[in-house]
């Protein structure tokens, strides 16, 4: 293989004088055995080597040059021939042998090199698609932190200040400006908590094996008390993601098709799964909302290309169902021997 990709290198007129070379020997031995015995198929290595190396061009010149040599050959070799056309049918008969073979090789190689191209961009582009998810998490990470960090504290800060106002307006006998102060405090503690519920869908808790079912748990909460639904979480058997990364994708997953159940959808209930079968993990997500196909006005959008892209990332399928009672079913399985998927998708 190195010898085939070192030869490869060369410039093309070296491999063509290589290859004409070869030629001569080739004709040379032909000539040698007799025109009894065909060495036809040994002209083709040459015409392959070109073909193959160089362009289609070079390889017709080649099987041109090869044509002549077998010519040559055939002449010397003193093949009688009954009538002048027969050896000029010979003659013809090895030459187009000899073109197409040219031909079919550089058409090989250009199919061969387009499909490397087709796969060398496709694996830049998931390259690029996993860059693109990480930045995002990342980024999402660090707003989830500054608000957390950041709001939540002046939010809280500023509670505190009213709450302590409340008390010194009702110590002034001032009791309408201290239920103002205590409203203020009360709109101030709701914003700590909408903000605090906000950074933590940004960045949910540690996406370790215990992790998820935590994070989905706080999700399905969090939309009931934000969204006013009843969406509830329930798991079945052990549900083993060993992997943050898998468990992070999953919990997006779950994020997005919530978003999609309660804002297209229409959905008043959600249950979230996380069953685990021995085989396999699988996130569930059924609501009874109006039905995916009903709303998608075949966009194909609402999210659906990043749930799928996601699901390839960490080695699962995505489905979307309608069962014929309503609603919509969006499951995503890992196989439990994928969730190793990070350590060779980097």
């Amino acid at each position: 293989m190195r010898f085939v990709t070192a030869f490869q290198r060369q410039p093309c007129g070296w491999i063509f004088a290589e290859a004409t070379a070869l030629l001569l020997p080739i004709g040379f031995y032909d000539y040698k055995t007799g025109y009894e015995f065909s060495l036809t198929i040994l002209y083709c290595l040459p015409i392959f080597l070109v073909a193959w190396c160089c362009d289609r061009k070079s390889g017709l010149l080649m099987a041109l040059m090869a044509g002549i040599t077998w010519w040559w050959a055939d002449v010397q070799a003193g093949h009688p021939y009954l009538h002048s056309w027969v050896e000029g049918w010979e003659v013809l008969v090895r030459c187009g042998f000899f073109v197409i073979t040219a031909i079919g090789t550089a058409a090989v190689k250009h199919q061969r090199d387009t499909s490397a191209s087709r796969i060398a961009l496709l694996e830049y582009s998931q390259r690029l698609e996993r860059e693109i998810i990480g930045i995002s998490e990342r980024e999402q990470e660090r707003i989830g932190q500054d608000l957390h960090d950041g709001i939540c504290q002046y939010l809280a800060a500023l509670s505190c200040s009213a709450a302590s106002l409340k008390t010194d307006l009702e110590g002034y006998d001032l009791p309408a400006e201290a239920r103002v102060a205590d409203e203020l405090a009360g709109f101030l503690r709701d914003a700590v908590v909408q903000t605090r519920n906000l950074a933590r869908g940004l960045v949910p808790v540690q996406m370790d094996e215990a992790g998820l079912a935590s994070a989905l748990e706080e999700l399905t909460a969090s939309a009931t008390r934000l969204l006013g639904i009843r969406c509830v979480y329930e798991s079945s058997g052990a549900p083993l993601i060993k992997d943050n990364t898998v468990a992070m994708h999953l919990y997006r997953i779950a994020q997005e098709a919530i978003n999609n159940a309660t804002k297209h959808g229409k959905a008043t209930k959600i249950l979230v799964s996380l069953i685990e079968d021995g085989n396999a993990t699988t996130l569930r997500i059924a609501d009874d909302g109006t039905g995916i196909s009903k709303v998608a006005n075949g966009s194909g959008g609402m999210g659906l290309g990043l749930m799928y892209y996601r699901a390839r990332l960490v080695g699962g399928e995505l489905r979307i169902d309608e069962p014929v009672t309503g609603g919509t079913v969006v499951s995503c399985g890992i196989p439990l021997s994928s969730e190793e998927w990070s350590q060779h998708a980097a």
